[in-house]
């Protein structure tokens, strides 16, 4: 018998960290490629604003940098600080707005890999969120910042599926496209999230809403961000020979920002 519950998915930080945190290698492998070619300066110390349960930020610590992070979820953020703690690190991610944040050091690099930067609802929030960060980072320290935008041809990405499993513990996904207004800037996504034990089947249930990004959206922003300069354009196959051109048609693109 299937139990369900209207939820957001980030109230249940152990799910969304199998989900997303069982494929975390290809993504560190590539961000410490890119801290080697594209960073003026060396990278010791990382920040992650929209943190979330802190997926990357552990593996990054267990290979020697020091590490912080943001995130609005109480509950994801005391997800991170145990699983730091539990391994010998600081509890070094605080409850905060990504749109709305200083440190008290910089850093060397920051990261927000996978969509969360969509989850701003403004233009003007997106602009306070790029200006926060370049003010995180020490000059000549990068920020990789991952994105979904909007094709303006071609057919584009409606839904996307996950699969994770650990033990006896298996996670299903299915995240899909129920509107998307282009003149107000948003889509808005379902999700259902299947947790599958040996005696329980768990449904979740959700929505969000993203902001919309086209290629020229994103440069305008950008250019309205004088601290950061573009340095390369990559795709989510986080592969660090492998650079891009922006075409009418791309969907995914990793942005390496530097800050001058």
């Amino acid at each position: 018998m299937t139990e369900t519950i209207q939820g957001d998915l980030y109230d249940f930080p152990q799910y969304y960290d199998l989900l997303f945190g069982s494929d975390w290698q290809a993504e560190f492998l590539f961000m410490r490629k890119c801290f080697e070619r594209y960073s003026k300066r060396e990278v010791q110390r990382i920040f992650e604003p929209a943190c979330g349960t802190g997926r990357l930020l552990i593996k990054l610590a267990q290979r020697g940098y020091e590490v912080a992070g943001n995130d609005l979820n109480e509950r994801a953020v005391n997800f991170c600080n145990d699983r730091l703690e539990k391994k010998g690190f600081p509890r070094t991610a605080t409850v905060g707005d990504m749109a709305d944040f200083t440190v008290k050091r910089k850093f060397d690099a920051a990261f927000n890999m996978i969509n969360t930067f969509r989850h701003l609802p403004t233009e003007a929030t997106a602009e306070a969120h790029l200006h926060c960060t370049a003010a995180a980072l020490s000059k000549g320290g990068l920020y990789l910042l991952g994105i979904h935008l909007q094709p303006t041809k071609g057919e584009r990405m409606e839904s996307e599926a996950w699969v994770a499993r650990r033990g006896n513990l298996q996670v299903n996904s299915y995240m899909w496209c129920k509107d998307l207004d282009l003149k107000k800037r948003n889509e808005h996504l379902g999700l259902t999230i299947d947790v599958y034990t040996p005696t329980r089947h768990l449904q979740i249930q959700d929505t969000m809403d993203y902001r919309t990004y086209t290629a020229t959206q994103m440069s305008k922003l950008l250019s309205r961000v004088p601290e950061f300069e573009i340095v390369a354009l990559h795709d989510f196959r986080y592969d660090i020979r492998h650079s891009i051109e922006i075409t009418p048609e791309t969907e995914d693109v990793v942005y390496v920002l530097r800050k001058r």
